[in-house]
């Protein structure tokens, strides 16, 4: 992990997110690149008058006065971190300088529960996720160690899910996690027996892995909602983050067919990290 990119809105949140990212970039040796995105409009940016140039101009310089000082942090005198605004509020611009800049990862603040349900539904951090080739790290506190240890990453085994599970794999070895697989048996019209599961997962090893290793990873569960299955999972392991894939411009209610996502996301008082299917 070389690249990490903070979105900055000079909330408490972000303020979250960046001492996240800054522990990681430390124990990384990483660079933090903090991104503002200016919200200022079409006509002040390419009016022709010098009074609304003058005008623009006062934004922006008071935009880049603010910035300097939100990160003059002490958290952040050890740790390479390289300022970026934007004039634009496009949250797709977020994945334009994740790719120009090889990013590895990008971190960004939530509002806690009531915000969450924004977060995943028409909000800035959604608008992130569902644009984002790379992960995408939630957090919803201020964490005082980043400690990634144990993992629940929500699964369904379809081969449409390997790809995001390859990526966060390849992500969580580098950072020694273990990794555990968590399938959420629902007692409906989409229950499946164990061998009907048994042989979707090995499947999705076989085809993922080439191997059937990772069998002793994958658990079982039964609940009445998946993302209650997942969070129960989550606690009962002690995870220390959950992982789990989104689907492009469909965000993660598309994987988990309704608002599953967004409720693990509310719910969770763990971080949370996105994977692009």
């Amino acid at each position: 992990m070389k690249t990490i990119i903070v979105p900055i809105d000079f909330s408490e949140h972000s303020e979250f997110a960046l001492k996240t990212a800054a522990n990681l970039a430390r124990r990384n040796n990483a660079e933090v690149l903090a991104l503002h995105m200016l919200e200022m409009s079409d006509i002040m940016l390419s009016a022709s008058d010098g009074l609304q140039n003058e005008k623009a101009m006062y934004f922006l310089q008071l935009a880049e006065q603010k910035f300097e000082e939100f990160l003059n942090r002490d958290y952040l005198k050890d740790v390479k971190v390289k300022p970026i605004i934007k004039h634009f509020k496009v949250f797709s611009e977020v994945n334009d300088v994740a790719m120009k800049n090889h990013a590895d990862l990008i971190v960004m603040g939530s509002h806690g529960a009531t915000g969450l349900k924004e977060f995943f539904v028409g909000s800035n951090t959604e608008r992130v996720v569902r644009s984002s080739d790379i992960p995408v790290l939630v957090v919803k506190n201020s964490l005082t160690d980043i400690n990634f240890d144990v993992v629940a990453f929500a699964c369904d085994f379809s081969e449409e899910a390997i790809e995001s599970y390859l990526k966060a794999t390849s992500l969580f070895k580098k950072m020694k996690s273990k990794v555990y697989l968590v399938y959420v048996n629902l007692p409906n019209e989409r229950f499946k027996s164990s061998i009907e599961i048994e042989k979707s997962v090995v499947n999705f090893f076989t085809k993922a892995e080439r191997n059937l290793d990772k069998m002793e990873d994958v658990h079982y569960v039964s609940d009445y909602t998946i993302e209650d299955g997942v969070l129960n999972f989550a606690n009962k392991i002690g995870a220390d983050i959950i992982a789990v894939p989104t689907h492009g411009k469909k965000g993660l209610a598309h994987f988990f067919e309704g608002s599953v996502g967004e409720d693990i996301a509310n719910h969770a008082s763990l971080p949370v990290i996105t994977f692009k299917m």
